[in-house]
């Protein structure tokens, strides 16, 4: 990864539906080259009825964004 960001920087988003959104660095994937950021790319989970959750939900997540597609805030 070129640039230095690491857990709980500050960050803005310069590109895609999030555009100009800033958020918390939340997890760093170096392998991938990607990185989770607090409420931006929110995706949505279906989670399986379980005895814990007898009616089964959908759940909105974080999905990871490339890391070229945020800077420092």
């Amino acid at each position: 990864m070129a640039t230095k960001l690491k857990k709980g920087d500050e960050v803005v988003v310069i590109t895609g539906d999030d555009k100009g959104s800033k958020g918390k660095i939340l997890e760093v994937e170096r392998e991938k080259n990607r990185i989770l950021v607090e409420g931006i790319n929110m995706s949505k989970k279906h989670e399986r009825k379980t005895q814990d959750n007898p009616q089964g939900s959908i759940v909105e997540r974080e999905a990871s964004i490339h890391y070229s597609n945020v800077k420092k805030a």
